[in-house]
């Protein structure tokens, strides 16, 4: 996950980003999604097997938000996005070490995006779901893109300066130029054969 804490502001760019990490995410255990929260050791702390299903349910529901975002229905991407951020409500809070951050030295403090006590499940998401809307506001919702190669199914974010973007990275785009290359050939020498 995405360090999305930063000195003097908020990234809603990185909590976004983080939207995009939830989704492409392998999480499958309670194991899988600590080691996707490792850079939160204070979040890690706090696993549970609810979290797990809280997260993966979560991360269908993104996920639609992509794919409306990516077939051109920005209306149903925003329905969707509007009812995530009325179950994950954003309540920051500012905490500092007294509060159990670890790493933060005396007098310095972080931003929180839920209240004290929330489940880790809902720290992450809240934070993603309240940058990825930041996010489809500033750059609609047509910059939010499902990967081209069918093999991949990838999510990303299209920070292209013409929306042109297809694949969720460059390896996904080069297998699927190489396989329609390779389809393109052989469809030529079967006609040379007829």
């Amino acid at each position: 996950m995405r360090d999305v804490v930063y000195r003097g502001h908020v990234d809603f760019d990185a909590y976004a980003h983080t939207a995009v990490e939830i989704i492409n995410a392998p999480v499958t255990t309670p194991a899988d999604l600590i080691l996707f929260l490792g850079t939160e050791g204070w979040l890690v702390s706090r696993v549970s097997e609810r979290d797990l299903t809280v997260f993966r349910r979560t991360r269908r529901r993104l996920r639609g938000v992509f794919e409306h975002g990516a077939g051109g229905r920005a209306d149903a991407a925003v329905a969707e996005l509007n009812a995530l951020l009325e179950a994950f409500p954003v309540r920051p809070r500012i905490a500092g070490p007294a509060d159990g951050a670890p790493g933060l030295a005396p007098g310095t403090w972080r931003m929180h995006v839920t209240g004290r006590g929330s489940s880790a499940s809902s720290e992450c998401l809240a934070g993603a779901i309240w940058g990825l809307a930041v996010w489809l506001c500033e750059h609609g919702s047509s910059r939010c893109g499902v990967c081209a190669d069918e093999r991949c199914g990838n999510v990303y974010l299209d920070t292209s300066s013409n929306c042109c973007r297809r694949f969720c990275s460059e390896r996904c785009a080069t297998r699927s130029h190489v396989a329609a290359h390779r389809a393109r050939k052989r469809a030529a020498e079967l006609a040379t054969v007829r």
